[in-house]
């Protein structure tokens, strides 16, 4: 039973940060796009550090240049984006759709992708560093990986 309650409050501890967004500018009171479509939208060069798009379609959206340091993503759709230059270090990503995402630049140091596609992502000069992927998805990011990406991936 106390294991139970440990893991409850783990779960909601989790969902904390996707509470509304506050006007001022401190890392957890960012814009809650949480279960919104931000399709095509322009989020280039942005400071969205610790924002949510939990669920969020945002297909063909751009972001190249953005801060989203911290995050979550969880359940996104971002298929067809761009994510070029962007800084998506300890990013939660578990469970989203970066089909044919433009990735190139980007830092994913340290991101959660469990269970994530990343099928026809372009992923040059991408570091993942410390990144916690499928291991299926990995197999297929280093097929293409090169340079410093491939290190980045631990690739064989």
């Amino acid at each position: 039973m106390l294991r139970l309650l440990v893991v409850l409050l783990l779960n909601l501890s989790l969902l904390w940060p996707l509470q509304p967004a506050m006007a001022s500018g401190s890392y957890l009171e960012k814009t809650d796009y949480t279960l919104t479509n931000q399709s095509d939208a322009d989020f280039s060069g942005q400071d969205l550090e610790g924002s949510s798009f939990a669920g969020a379609v945002v297909r063909n959206a751009d972001f190249s240049g953005a801060k989203l340091h911290g995050a979550i993503f969880t359940q996104g759709a971002f298929a067809g984006s761009n994510f070029a230059g962007a800084d998506l270090s300890d990013v939660l990503m578990d469970r989203a759709d970066f089909t044919g995402t433009n990735l190139s630049g980007t830092n994913l140091s340290g991101v959660v992708a469990n269970g994530s596609s990343f099928a026809k992502a372009e992923i040059e000069g991408a570091d993942f560093t410390g990144a916690l992927l499928d291991r299926d998805d990995q197999i297929t990011l280093c097929r293409k990986a090169k340079g410093e990406t491939r290190l980045s991936l631990d690739c064989p």
